[in-house]
Parts: structure tokens; C-alpha cells; sequence
């Protein structure tokens, strides 16, 4: 093994099969099955740990705190009616974060002992592409040089800025300030609808903030389908969230107490103020390609900042590929993890794919939001004749008895082949029970075959089955 701590030499050269640049979940799946394929191989990361941003700053610590803050809001509003009686219920913050930071020190630990068992070299530093087949590593030590076959690039997103308003990580915050504020704000405003703002609202409405979601759009969770956003937007509506559709905001000014914010409508209109404490932008990521020397050796760019790619993950230039979310596609750390297998089988050889209809995709808000494959809205504007199945947590024993009774599921279905199109879920554990419908999508299995597997009672998962059932028109419960 090449020795990678301080007693390195600057400037010093080793040869590689594959050098991964960036260690986030796809970067990290990468190097891992570029390892077990027999290949020599390095991976480039400049952060403190392993993990990238979903193990760091993202997925990981918010699906923390959305557990510690959905337990709290249970113990507030839910215990009394199992019987369960509370005392002077207390929020003890700084316990919850430093929960929060065990569970991210624990995944990023578990990383790199895969990266040792592996015998994976992990390159502390930046890495640059000085040229076809050499990555150059500007580390705390000095810079070395290592030369390989192949080079990933898995570099991940980083935030998307909003024109006119400066994230401090103090008072404007990005998703990484809104995960470690050091008190619960009187006042929140969320900028953007989607996935990341709702997460992060839904932690900080339950200990205790006002918080107003003021998104571009005239809806909600604008990617999903339809009737999911209108769905949601009342249930979270009823959890104290104020929205402000079809606005934007232009201009945010912070002084000492508060935030005051100038929001006009989208379409245009009169402007007006809104203050309050904290400001959380979440519009969106960007691909994070920044210092990686692409231009300089002839990798293309397109004209949203993603590396271009080929069907099989490869770039314009010869033993470049990239994968996540600087390529085309869902910034999803499990849609990277299925590349970073893919495009290691690909280089040894082997045959790797993706399939990116059955790429499914969760809100872990309360209740939680699942989807897999198309829209009813994209079914329609292609002009595809589909079926729709749906059934309601409200006509499900096992949700009655948990008390979480809102939200359905929806099954659509080619109208004659009965081929599953697209589900969609609003549910508890929505995000586990579309593994299910993933892996129907991915053997292209029918509603019928959905609908003719025996599912164990009680659970939540028989409202798969009976929406499966209600495709064909014949649910058995409502």
C-alpha cells in the first residue's frame, strides 16, 4: 500500500488503476467496487472525513434531527392518546445536535474503515486534473502527483446561491447553517418548495418556529406529482406552515434582531416586507466543479455547469468519466451509488447500467412522501392511456392502530398492458414501502402481479396491495 500520512514526499508520483475524485456516496461506492474488482485504487477527498455532503452536512444529519424532532412533537401531541401521559415536556437542543453529530461521526467512521478493509488510499487534499490520466493533490502538506488509468470525478453539489441575498450562516443560512442553529428562531422563512426547505422547515415548526415557505412556483414539491403536492401542502398547512406561492424573493437586509425581506410576485407585482430571525435559502444545488482543471484538458461542460457524459458515464476525453450529481439526472446519493457500481464494472470490464425509470425519490417531512417513475402529469402530456389505483391510509388497519392515518397510495398503470408506470405514496414510512414498487418497476411488473402478492396483515403495506387492487377496480377495503 502507498503511504498517505505526513511522511509523504511532496511532489511525489504513484500509480493507480482508478483515482476517485471526491469521496461522497458516489465516490466512495466507486473506489469500494473498483477495489473489489481487483483494481488499484485511490480516492481524492479534501474535507475532514469521508462521506461528502450527504454524510456530513445533508442526508445524514437532517434525517437525525427529523427523527429527534419527530419524536419530540409525538411526545407533545400524540402520547395522550395512547394512554401516555407527559410531565413539563422539555427541549434539551444542544442534546438533540450532539445526537445529531454522533450519528454522522458513527457513518463517516464506517466509511473509512470500509476504505481500509478495501485497501482503498485515501488522498487528503483537493484534486486537480493536470492531464488525461493524472490528478494532482494540493493537500495541508504540499502537492503530490499520481498518475492512473481511469479517473471519476464525483464531486458532488453544493448549494445554489439566490441573486441578491448573502448566505452568512448566521441569520441566512444555507442547508448547513439550518442544521446546527444554536436556538429554535421565533421566525423562519424558507426560500424554496422543494425537498431540502421542507425537511428542514418540518424540524424546526415541531420544536417550536413559525416558519413560511415562499417558493417561486405555484406549488409545492413542484417535480412530484400533483396531487401529491396539493396533498401535502394541507397537511403541512396544518402543521403551522405558511406558504407564499408564485413569489420570490429579491432583496434580504440583516441587522441585529431580524431579517427583513422584500418578496414580489413571480409574474410581477407590487413588492412587500416580511421579517423574521432566520432566513433558510434552499432553491436547489449545483454541480461543484470548481478548480478541477476540466476545461484546461478538454472535458465539456454544459450550460447548467454538468460535466457531459456519455451513456456509460464516460467524458469527452478518453478515461474521464463522472458520475452524481455533476452529471445529468436526479441529485439523489443513491442515484450516485448506482453509478459509482456501474461506471467501476464498466471500467473492469463489465457490464455496468443504470435504470433510471425505477430511480425512486423521498421527502422525509411528516408524513413522509415517496415516488417512483412517472407523474400523472408526465403520463399525460406524452399522451400515454394509463389507469389509475388508489387507496387511503384511513381504510388501513395497521395505520388506524399507529394513528397515522394520512396520505394514500397511488398505482398508475399502462392502461393495456397493466405495466406499472409510476407510484407515488404520502404516508408513514412512505420511503420504505416504495422499495417495494421499485423493484416491481424494475422486473416491469404489472399492477396484477402487485396486487396478487400476499401481503402480511397488519401492516401499512397492504395499501399497496389494494391500490394495485383498485387499478383494476376491485379494492377489497373501501
Amino acid at each position: 500500500m502507498v503511504e498517505t500520512q505526513n511522511s509523504e514526499t511532496q511532489n511525489s508520483e504513484t500509480q493507480y488503476d482508478v483515482v476517485v475524485i471526491g469521496a461522497g456516496p458516489g465516490g466512495y461506492v466507486a473506489a469500494i467496487r473498483a477495489a473489489q474488482l481487483g483494481l488499484k485504487t485511490a480516492c481524492v477527498e479534501k474535507g475532514p472525513t469521508l462521506g461528502g455532503t450527504c454524510l456530513n452536512i445533508g442526508c445524514i444529519p437532517s434525517k437525525a434531527l427529523l427523527t429527534s424532532s419527530e419524536k419530540f412533537d409525538e411526545a407533545r401531541h400524540s402520547f395522550a392518546s395512547h394512554g401516555i401521559r407527559v410531565g413539563n415536556l422539555e427541549l434539551d437542543l444542544a442534546a438533540m445536535m450532539a445526537n445529531k453529530a454522533k450519528v454522522v461521526k458513527d457513518n463517516t467512521a464506517g466509511v473509512e474503515y470500509l476504505f481500509k478493509k478495501n485497501k482503498i488510499d485515501w488522498l487528503r487534499g483537493a484534486g486537480r486534473i493536470s492531464a488525461p490520466g493524472t490528478v494532482v493533490v494540493d493537500g495541508a502538506e504540499g502537492s503530490r502527483t499520481v498518475t492512473t488509468r481511469h479517473i471519476v470525478i464525483a464531486t458532488g453539489s453544493e448549494v445554489t446561491p439566490v441573486p441578491g441575498i448573502t448566505i452568512d450562516e448566521q441569520r441566512i443560512v444555507s442547508s448547513t447553517g439550518a442544521l446546527s442553529l444554536p436556538a429554535v428562531p421565533r421566525r423562519l422563512v424558507v426560500i424554496g418548495g422543494g425537498v431540502i426547505g421542507l425537511e428542514l422547515g418540518s424540524v424546526w415548526a415541531r420544536l417550536g418556529a413559525q416558519v413560511t415557505v415562499v417558493e417561486y412556483l405555484d406549488r409545492i414539491l413542484p417535480l412530484m406529482d400533483g396531487e401529491v403536492s396539493k396533498q401535502m401542502q394541507r397537511i403541512l398547512g396544518r402543521q403551522g406552515f405558511t406558504f407564499k406561492l408564485g413569489s420570490k424573493v429579491t432583496a434580504a437586509v440583516t441587522d441585529a434582531d431580524q431579517v427583513t425581506l422584500t418578496i414580489e410576485p413571480a409574474k410581477g407585482g407590487n413588492p412587500e416586507t416580511l421579517e423574521t430571525d432566520i432566513v433558510l435559502v434552499a432553491v436547489g444545488r449545483r454541480p461543484y466543479t470548481q478548480g478541477l482543471g476540466l476545461e484546461s484538458v478538454g472535458v465539456v461542460i454544459d450550460n447548467r455547469g454538468r460535466v457531459e457524459i456519455n451513456g456509460h458515464f464516460m467524458t469527452s476525453v478518453p478515461g474521464i468519466w463522472a458520475i452524481g450529481d455533476v452529471v445529468i439526472g436526479p441529485m439523489l446519493a443513491h442515484k450516485a451509488e448506482d453509478e459509482g457500481v456501474a461506471v467501476a464494472e464498466l471500467i473492469a470490464g463489465q457490464s455496468g447500467h443504470v435504470n433510471y425509470e425505477a430511480i425512486p425519490g423521498v421527502v422525509y417531512t411528516w408524513p413522509e412522501v415517496a415516488q417512483v417513475g412517472q407523474t400523472e402529469e408526465q403520463l399525460k402530456a406524452s399522451g400515454i392511456a394509463y389507469k389509475a389505483g388508489r387507496f387511503p391510509f384511513t381504510a388501513n388497519g395497521r395505520a388506524r392502530a399507529l394513528g397515522v392515518t394520512e396520505g394514500f397510495v397511488k398505482i398508475l398503470a399502462d392502461a393495456t398492458t397493466d405495466r406499472v408506470l409510476g407510484v407515488h405514496i404520502v404516508g408513514a414510512n412512505a420511503g420504505e414501502l416504495i422499495a417495494e414498487l421499485v423493484l416491481a418497476m424494475e422486473f416491469g411488473a404489472s399492477a396484477e402481479d402487485i396486487a396478487r402478492t400476499c401481503h402480511a396483515h397488519p401492516t401499512l403495506s397492504e395499501a399497496v396491495k389494494e391500490a394495485a387492487l383498485a387499478v383494476g377496480g376491485r379494492t377489497i377495503h373501501i
